[in-house]
């Protein structure tokens, strides 16, 4: 199973690079819970220097502060929030110059489950450049399945986002 999950991963990625390429846009990243796996997936592609300019890996609170200017107010929330996933999105575009940014921030288990918040819970923001302007969106995703479905699933999503810009 996991072999065709992963060439699933590969053509998602592909068909994310060819969308950007068409738009002359670049890419960055802003991920949590899934430590890097949407830059490996989108980097794994040949040719993916055209429209993938950097990711940042900020799994704790003082990363996600000093390398996205996430604010303290914001993860007062819990960095497993809306307003820190569009705060991420945000800083990445900010920090890295890209036309279009994803971030995701979550519970990918087996623990660290909360109140409200059980394991699978992720929140996934994208940002993108109008002009002068950022459009940033996010959505509450569950997740079912081990910590690494649930990395999987969010790697997927976060991806799939990327293609609605």
């Amino acid at each position: 199973m996991r072999g065709s999950s992963d060439l699933a991963l590969q053509r998602l990625a592909r068909r994310v690079g060819r969308h950007l390429l068409r738009r002359g846009q670049l890419a960055a990243t802003a991920e949590s819970c899934t430590g890097g796996w949407i830059a490996k997936s989108l980097t794994d592609i040949p040719g993916s220097s055209q429209w993938f300019l950097e990711g940042f890996v900020t799994y704790g609170n003082e990363a996600k502060r000093r390398s996205l200017g996430v604010r303290l107010a914001a993860l007062k929330q819990g960095a497993v929030s809306e307003a820190v996933a569009r705060a991420m999105a945000q800083g990445a575009l900010r920090r890295s110059g890209a036309q279009v940014a994803v971030a995701v921030t979550g519970i990918a288990g087996p623990d660290g489950a909360v109140p409200g918040k059980p394991v699978g819970t992720v929140w996934i923001a994208w940002a993108a450049r109008r002009g002068a302007r950022v459009r940033t969106r996010a959505e509450l995703r569950h997740f079912r399945g081990d910590r690494e479905a649930v990395r999987r699933s969010t790697v997927r999503a976060a991806m799939a986002g990327l293609l609605t810009d």
